[in-house]
């Protein structure tokens, strides 16, 4: 490790003394690039990744000095992917320098790439606000580029958040969408229930009982076998719990459907949330009695 360190600083220092010096215009950023690049690759080995991501930057700035603009775009990159291990807000702000750069040359692919790298930094620090921000980047360049896989994955984890955030109309709008483009798929058709499962929690969650009897109308109109799934039984069950502000009969039915096909922690934790409306609006009631 020490051998590693001393070979990075001895790099990066006469990296530090070509850019200082003369020499021809280019030649001695190229240069320069050349030992910032060596001194990197060297503090990785040291597993000083603080030390290799600001090198890491400093490599960038000699690309930048060459127009290669594509090459700093790397340079960003790889400083974002060293600071990852360390610092996730120089990470982040390390991506999106590469994402712009890797814009105004056209590599949409990579940018959003990248976009999805910083959503996914964010939602490791549980800031979900900036997260749909860059999932909504993401999914935005790989519409364009027409990468539908992709798009699709950044979009349920938009919906996902947005419930989280108690942004229900948001999350509803996503699902449905997925949804109906998924049915225009064979290999996509069988993940639209569990599309429509979503959708309709959220629905619960906004807990407007002619709401959520209106998207069952609807969903079983887009996909005519929905009626016959556990995922539509559950949904109506739950449906007919609110209407009648049953909360064992809500208890019972989620208990059915977990007995068969386990729920996530995202369902469980939106379900509770209607569980507790349920609860709170048969005590006012019984107050009231």
């Amino acid at each position: 490790m020490g051998d590693h360190l001393a070979r990075a600083e001895d790099f990066e220092q006469r990296a530090e003394k070509k850019l200082s010096g003369w020499g021809i215009f280019g030649s001695k950023y190229e240069d320069a690039a050349d030992l910032f690049d060596k001194a990197a690759n060297a503090y990785k080995l040291a597993k000083s990744w603080d030390q290799a991501g600001a090198v890491y930057v400093k490599l960038a700035n000699c690309h930048l000095k060459l127009d290669s603009t594509h090459e700093a775009a790397n340079a960003y990159a790889d400083a974002a992917h060293c600071y990852k291990k360390t610092n996730t807000k120089e990470s982040i702000s390390c991506l999106e320098q590469s994402v712009n750069l890797f814009m105004d040359i056209g590599r949409l692919n990579m940018s959003a790439r990248y976009y999805k790298e910083i959503a996914e930094l964010y939602e490791q620090e549980q800031n979900l606000e900036q997260a749909i921000v860059s999932y909504e980047n993401a999914a935005d360049l790989f519409q364009s580029e027409e990468v539908t896989t992709s798009a699709n994955q950044c979009k349920q984890k938009i919906a996902q958040f947005a419930a989280q955030l108690e942004q229900y109309p948001k999350a509803i709008e996503i699902y449905e969408e997925i949804a109906r483009q998924s049915l225009n798929n064979n290999l996509l058709k069988y993940g639209v229930k569990g599309h429509l499962l979503n959708a309709g929690i959220c629905q619960l969650c906004k807990g407007d009982v002619v709401a959520i009897n209106n998207a069952l109308e609807r969903y079983q109109e887009l996909d005519p076998t929905f009626s016959g799934t556990r995922e539509y039984k559950l949904l109506r069950d739950l449906a007919t719990a609110i209407d009648e502000e049953d909360v064992a009969k809500f208890t019972d039915a989620v208990k059915e459907f977990d007995s068969m096909t386990q729920l996530d922690a995202w369902k469980t934790t939106l379900l509770l949330r209607v569980k507790e409306a349920l609860k709170a609006k048969e005590l006012e009631e019984d107050d009231l009695t």
